[in-house]
């Protein structure tokens, strides 16, 4: 039997432009609260796919969900300008 990896090129080849830029790494760094607070989030759910949610799962869920909703809240004012003010 013949090997097909043998005979296939590189899919990928490595080169040095694969490493995130700085502005990459900056949005990065801007949404961590966000993806911080969105894998809180399903650590809580997780832990329900192995029992029966009780009075403090329900609770940590809530807890959960509210602070996934005030990171985007805060990711989406600051991403959007200020408007001047209107005299």
């Amino acid at each position: 039997m013949k090997s097909i990896a043998a005979l296939q090129d590189v899919v990928t080849p490595w080169s040095d432009g694969l490493e995130p830029t700085d502005a990459e790494l900056d949005a990065i760094e801007a949404e961590m609260p966000l993806i911080s607070a969105e894998v809180e989030l399903l650590d809580a759910l997780i832990v329900l796919l192995n029992r029966p949610a009780s009075e403090f799962d329900g609770r940590r869920i809530r807890r959960a969900h509210r602070r996934v909703l005030a990171a985007r809240r805060d990711a989406a004012n600051k991403s959007c300008p200020v408007p001047p003010a209107v005299a």
